[in-house]
């Protein structure tokens, strides 16, 4: 194999050994890949600055020329977008680890998600330059990345009579998290013990959120209502989902309580 170089944002980093990090990157094309950084601690000139959690560098790689199993080396990176003013906000900071986290630990590694790259890259973009609410723009980010990696619920109609949800008149419809579907009152005939109440109004919030064309997002406009229950059910039904935990989720939590 011939060595590469591609566009790519830091999911993770961890020490190996004395001098040496092992990166993941999401890649543009190449999907997700880990690399290993040898020396990157001692390393200044090739490293310096480029090797923080969701930066944006474009990197060059070389593949093993003894053992073929072993990791891919990281041999330069060029910094292309720090994202610096994330970086000063605590939130900010907090819900660009969540979605780092999240891809991180959904992603198989080698396979192309160039548009899971092209919605992350938007979402830190927008973060960074504050054009959208990070309550709002975290919305966006969930449930398009619930789209793309193929398990994005029906919110638009009962999940088990298909009636459209506009012409059903209830305020509030159940959420179900093991059938990942919405529930009119006439279907709902037992509560399980995974799921939530969620109002009309905030479901076709994220209808909308989902639907619109993404280079208008400034536009969107949500009640401050909307946006806490309907960050309750993605952050909810996600980990669910994947059967996972999310130690930056939980930080962020914490964050807004204390907030």
């Amino acid at each position: 194999m011939s060595d590469f170089s591609t566009d790519a944002i830091l999911l993770r980093k961890i020490e190996y050994g004395d001098h040496d990090y092992i990166i993941t990157f999401l890649t543009r094309y190449r999907g997700k890949i880990c690399v290993i950084a040898k020396n990157a601690k001692k390393s200044v000139k090739r490293f310096s600055g480029a090797l923080d959690l969701f930066s944006v560098n474009h990197i060059q790689c070389t593949f093993p020329k003894k053992n073929k199993d072993s990791l891919i080396i990281l041999a330069q990176t060029n910094l292309e977008n720090g994202f610096v003013n994330i970086r000063y906000d605590i939130f900010k900071t907090s819900y660009a680890c969540y979605w780092v986290e999240l891809i991180n630990l959904w992603l198989e590694e080698g396979k192309e998600q160039t548009k899971l790259y092209e919605l992350l890259f938007f979402a830190l973009d927008m973060l960074n330059q504050s054009d959208i609410k990070m309550e709002v723009l975290s919305l966006l980010f969930q449930i398009r990345f619930m789209g793309i990696s193929g398990f994005s619920p029906n919110l638009e109609s009962c999940g088990n009579c298909g009636t459209p949800m506009d012409e059903i008149r209830q305020k509030n419809f159940y959420f179900d998290f093991m059938e990942g579907k919405i529930l009119c009152n006439n279907c709902l005939k037992k509560k399980s013990s995974h799921g939530m109440q969620v109002s009309k109004g905030t479901l076709k919030q994220l209808v909308w959120i989902n639907t619109t064309d993404i280079q208008q997002a400034e536009r969107i406009k949500s009640s401050p209502y909307a946006i806490k229950e309907g960050e309750h059910l993605l952050e909810s039904f996600i980990p669910f989902h994947l059967g996972r935990e999310f130690k930056s989720l939980k930080f962020l939590k914490q964050l807004r309580r204390e907030g």
